[in-house]
């Protein structure tokens, strides 16, 4: 009988199998590397996943994750280029953002700003640059947590041109010339259509300097 164990352990550890119970064996191995993406949970998820893509935005998914309380990036892309008109728009600080405002982001950015450029300042749009997207903290001033703190809200500081012209919002909005001032004007009307909460420097001090766009529109939006 003593042969006969000895015999059944030697080809266990021969092919590779362990004599360690289940629990023991899981302890004991190295941990899994964490997923490089969300697989997607729902149907509406995974759609919004592929209009992504198919708008011509470059973005990975986010592993979803709780980062404090009323904290979290669940649902959420890293985007790094969005599609223009003729040619592909850089998007700069820019951080986890819901899959869906990200679509309206990338429509708006195609839709709205690249072709606005065009118009009234007579070149395409080449970046975005933003004051970020996602960030665990309160709305200023309040005890509320911001649409920020769960990545649902992106600020939009300044517009550069394939010709070198850079446009910001703190500069543009009421210096500049009068086609910078039409053109900073014009795009915001244009996000009003698009997000949930459109709050540029008429609203107050605090976004004297960009173009706070949350959510996603679903009725009428919040537009000042």
């Amino acid at each position: 009988m003593k042969r006969f164990a000895a015999i059944l352990i030697a080809s266990l550890l021969a092919s590779g199998c362990s004599v360690l119970p289940e629990s023991q064996e899981r302890r004991s191995a190295s941990p899994a590397p964490a997923a490089q993406a969300p697989i997607a949970r729902s149907p509406a998820a995974g759609q919004c996943l592929a209009e992504l893509g198919q708008a011509g935005a470059q973005f990975s998914a986010v592993p979803d994750s709780y980062t404090g309380e009323g904290c979290s990036t669940i649902g959420t892309v890293q985007m790094s280029a969005l599609r223009g008109d003729s040619s592909t728009l850089a998007v700069s600080n820019i951080g986890p953002v819901q899959c869906a405002v990200g679509a309206a982001f990338a429509a708006w950015a195609r839709f709205g700003v690249d072709r606005a450029a065009q118009q009234y300042l007579g070149a395409r749009l080449q970046r975005i640059e933003t004051y970020g997207s996602y960030a665990c903290r309160n709305v200023a001033g309040s005890g509320r947590r911001s649409a920020h703190a769960t990545a649902g809200a992106i600020d939009i500081a300044a517009f550069v041109l394939e010709d070198g012209r850079r446009v910001s919002v703190a500069e543009g909005w009421h210096g500049g010339n009068s086609a910078e001032r039409e053109f900073l004007r014009v795009i915001q009307r244009s996000a009003c259509r698009r997000f949930d909460t459109v709050l540029g420097p008429e609203y107050d001090a605090a976004h004297r300097d960009h173009f706070h766009l949350e959510g996603v529109i679903e009725g009428s939006s919040f537009c000042r």
